[in-house]
């Protein structure tokens, strides 16, 4: 079990979180000492390094997780009830914290009344292609109950859009490509 929680370092400060999406081991320091908050791996053959941040493991296992040194997984809402109830069971066991990744109202919905997890990840699924992905996330998250932490995993977010979460009051935005050009000197001012 490790002392690194990532609802811990996305509540702390002012503004929005940054969790920096790495394609490998090789960004962690750069994004690190440009504000990011936590690293977002996916699959699992990512391998800790020495940031101390948290790290988020997406499309990987509980077991898998934990295997790597994460701190936190991402579990699909949109899972059977059963397989649902199993995963955050053995994430709960390994120590890891539990993210759900809610792409509609239904899978929230669903998130909130089978694990009422303290951490969703609010995402656009594939039907929702009519809406701007920004906008269809903006209108998920009055669904999020007070109390709870939101991620937004926004794909090629701009600054922007970071500015325009953190006003609407998401605590964290996945972010990929040039994290300098999102966080600025620091994290977005709004």
């Amino acid at each position: 079990m490790t002392n690194r929680r990532l609802s811990q370092a996305i509540s702390e400060g002012e503004r929005i979180s940054l969790l920096f999406e790495l394609a490998d081991n090789g960004g962690a320091e750069v994004a690190s000492a440009l504000g990011a908050e936590g690293f977002v791996v996916r699959g699992s053959s990512f391998r800790r390094g020495d940031s101390g941040l948290p790290v988020l493991a997406y499309g990987a296992t509980p077991e898998q997780a934990a295997a790597f040194g994460a701190d936190a997984v991402v579990v699909l809402a949109n899972s059977e009830a059963e397989e649902l109830a199993v995963l955050a069971e053995q994430a709960a066991k390994l120590g890891l914290e539990l993210v759900v990744h809610a792409a509609d109202e239904d899978d929230l919905a669903r998130a909130l009344d089978q694990l009422d997890p303290e951490i969703v990840l609010l995402a656009t699924g594939p039907d929702h292609d009519s809406h701007e992905p920004l906008d269809r996330l903006l209108e998920l998250l009055p669904d999020v109950p007070a109390g709870k932490l939101a991620i937004a995993l926004l794909s090629a977010a701009s600054r922007a859009d970071v500015e325009e979460l953190e006003r609407a009051g998401i605590d964290a935005v996945v972010v990929t490509g040039d994290i300098a050009e999102l966080a600025g000197e620091s994290t977005p001012e709004v």
